[in-house]
């Protein structure tokens, strides 16, 4: 088997260029620019006195940016001389805080009681031991046999 031929033809790209033909222009020329329509002095005098007036909706616009700044202005200022009452209230209030915390973290430890209990109960299932439960409001264990070990270790918990 041969090899194969893959030498390419160089190809001029300027000849290639030329041979293809004046390109189309596609847009404005550079003349159309220079010789485009342009506003007379007096014109430009009137544009510019426009600009100047400036437009009615930026100055309503302005004007309310003022008055909302002037509420919020009034509302820091309250706030600032509010603060001498609010003082007593955030001790109140921090008292409050406290005291859900306190009670948060009672359920939490009654909650982990009562799973220690549930969990020793699953190992301990006899009738004293699910009458027990009952009388604890706790969903009856799953097993239904229980040593006297085991109902030692709940009694503790209770």
């Amino acid at each position: 088997m041969g090899k194969r031929d893959n030498r390419v033809a160089y190809i001029n790209p300027i000849a290639a260029a030329r041979a293809r033909g004046p390109v189309q222009n596609s847009g404005p020329t550079i003349q159309d620019y220079l010789s485009r329509p342009r506003p007379t002095w007096e014109e430009l005098k009137e544009q510019l006195e426009k600009k100047k007036k400036g437009s009615r909706a930026l100055a309503d616009f302005e004007d309310k940016m003022n008055e909302k700044w002037k509420k919020e202005l009034a509302k820091h200022r309250e706030k600032l001389l509010g603060d001498k009452d609010k003082e007593k209230d955030k001790k109140t209030s921090e008292k409050e805080k406290e005291e859900k915390k306190d009670k948060k973290e009672k359920k939490k430890k009654e909650k982990k009681k009562l799973n220690r209990v549930r969990r020793d109960l699953q190992y301990c299932n006899s009738h004293s031991c699910l009458s027990l439960a009952l009388f604890l409001s706790l969903p009856p264990p799953l097993p239904y046999s229980c040593s006297l070990a085991h109902l030692q270790i709940f009694c503790r918990y209770v």
